[in-house]
């Protein structure tokens, strides 16, 4: 295929549909509480409505981008297993398909959303596969067998499609299954078989849409990590595709988008600041030590519920730590979040302080967080520590000294929330599946809630989603952020730590669940072990956690 021929065609998942947000210094406390039920898809009781006109208050956004997409797969030292299992979701017509998370060495537990694991139609595929062989390179053609049901390596190349016509391309792919192309040209790229990865691309071009069904818009993304595997290497692969940044405000509205539309963040917020007032009923001064503070919004919350306490609010002491797309979202540094937050407790009459750190998560030492004697210390852990390299990347495994850190600060309470995903050590073919069925549930997620040609939507999973998925499947070694684990190792490595699990309680649960009221009801919750599930009909998606 020639390059003029491969980029014709090529799907820019930075495309941008600007729309400003006005921004207005007031604080509106009914914004933080009940999210509004005006929306860009009237779906009912299903889930909530949402708007893209301008709020009073930017700061009630999703907090960080790489949260929103990086809710994605497992994670092990060892690869998980690969199989012909996969199954499409049946309810609701869900396209989802999903790994067994009963299968990998990291969930010594198991997930508790199993969805029907029947085997795929590998005979079907093969079939299809067979008939796309013949029609390109004649009936003497051979498909070699492979346990995950995908091309092989063979006498005959697949680079043959690339000169195939327009008309051929439009009678072949209404026969061709996409879920089925995209672990085909996966499979090929892991074979390093680049003839027929640039076959099977071409037939991708024309099967992807950012405006499509779930899949296809997923496929989109997956299409561009692929090219981005295939043509580029090192910091280049991931440096390249950042091209046009979005303005704050544009970067501040995308996040937006999905804060109301999906439950992820929210989740993290209610969950985490239910066990911390909780844990700190009785506690009459509290510092927080938060590990991605965004823009702050999660203390409002707890600020405001903390200002009802009887006897008199506690003084709180909140320690911001920033991350570069919360930077560049907000359009400053950590003291908008400090000036913010500190005007919002004297309108509850709470005694606050705000105390902010330049240093990067992974360079975090204690002498950067301080402590002071006499406060009770909660630390928070909102999908952040999934982008800390461990033993895998740096001998340095900033992962677990992290851990070991904050353990010998002697928290009362450290809240997690994570991904329930496997990306980290896992072999690229092994990630990509994942990363496939892990994505195709959260596109789904977001479908209910949104017309599927809404600009403001596209430019949202673009800009929130994308990239992530991009860094996954293009990316190694240290250019690769995204690196998700399961909760079977996070929970070895907080014990290895030192921790201990603080179960979460009734009320969290209870807390959770009136959240998720406000949202689509093919999210499930499930408690197991002291821990909380919240799940896209029968995948588990993100997982919320403390220790002690």
């Amino acid at each position: 295929m020639q390059t003029s021929q491969k980029h014709q065609t090529r799907v820019n998942i930075h495309r941008l549909c600007r729309q400003p947000v006005k921004d207005d210094d007031q604080f509106c406390l009914p914004h933080i509480q009940i999210l509004e039920n005006n929306a860009c898809s009237d779906i009912g009781s299903q889930g909530p409505s949402v708007s893209y006109q301008a709020y009073n208050d930017q700061i009630f956004t999703l907090e960080s981008s790489t949260a929103a997409a990086s809710f994605v797969a497992y994670d092990s030292p060892s690869a998980i297993s690969v199989s012909s299992s996969r199954s499409p979701f049946s309810p609701q017509g869900s396209q989802s398909w999903m790994s067994d998370p009963h299968h990998s060495p990291d969930n010594t537990h198991g997930s508790p959303f199993s969805g029907s694991s029947v085997v795929d139609d590998s005979n079907g595929l093969k079939h299809k596969l067979r008939e796309l062989e013949v029609s390109l390179l004649g009936p003497e053609s051979d498909i070699i067998d492979s346990c995950n049901c995908c091309f092989t390596s063979g006498a005959h190349q697949a680079a043959s499609m690339a000169g195939l016509n327009h008309e051929q391309l439009v009678d072949m792919i209404p026969r061709l299954d996409l879920k089925e192309v995209l672990i085909a040209c996966g499979q090929a790229l892991y074979d390093n078989d680049k003839s027929r990865v640039a076959g099977l691309m071409h037939v991708l071009e024309k099967m992807v849409s950012v405006s499509g069904e779930p899949l296809q818009r997923l496929g989109a993304y997956v299409l561009e990590g692929l090219r981005a595997r295939l043509e580029s290497s090192g910091s280049n692969i991931y440096k390249a595709l950042k091209c046009q940044e979005p303005t704050s405000s544009e970067l501040m509205s995308y996040m937006h988008i999905l804060f109301r539309i999906c439950p992820y963040w929210k989740f993290a917020y209610t969950s985490a600041n239910a066990v911390i007032k909780e844990v700190m009923e009785y506690e009459q001064r509290i510092h927080i030590i938060d590990f991605q503070i965004a823009q702050g919004t999660q203390w409002m919350y707890l600020i405001a519920a903390l200002s009802k306490r009887p006897g008199g609010p506690p003084f709180i002491r909140v320690t911001g730590i920033d991350d570069s797309q919360s930077n560049h979202a907000r359009g400053g540094g950590l003291s908008i979040v400090g000036q913010k937050l500190s005007e919002f407790a004297k309108s509850y009459n709470v005694p606050f302080e705000f105390h902010d750190t330049s240093v990067s998560t992974s360079e975090i030492q204690v002498q950067n967080l301080n402590i002071r004697p006499g406060e009770a210390l909660a630390v928070n852990f909102p999908y952040v520590l999934h982008h800390m390299p461990d033993e895998s990347v740096t001998i340095s495994n900033h992962r677990d000294r992290l851990l070991r850190l904050v353990k010998s600060l002697s928290p009362k309470v450290v809240t997690l929330v994570e991904q329930e995903s496997n990306t980290n050590t896992s072999p690229f073919f092994s990630r990509y599946i994942e990363t496939l069925n892990y994505y195709t549930a959260m596109f789904e997620s977001i479908d209910v809630a949104c017309p599927r040609d809404d600009k403001q939507r596209i430019s949202a999973e673009q800009h929130c989603v994308a990239r992530d998925i991009v860094n996954m499947i293009a990316c190694e070694g240290q250019e690769r952020v995204e690196r998700h684990e399961l909760l079977g190792k996070w929970r070895s490595r907080f014990m290895m730590a030192g921790f201990s699990p603080y179960p979460l309680s009734s009320l969290v649960t209870s807390a959770v669940r009136d959240m998720l009221k406000e949202y689509n009801n093919n999210y499930r919750l499930v408690e197991r072990e002291g821990s909380l599930y919240l799940g896209w009909i029968n995948r588990a998606m993100a997982t919320s956690s403390a220790w002690r």
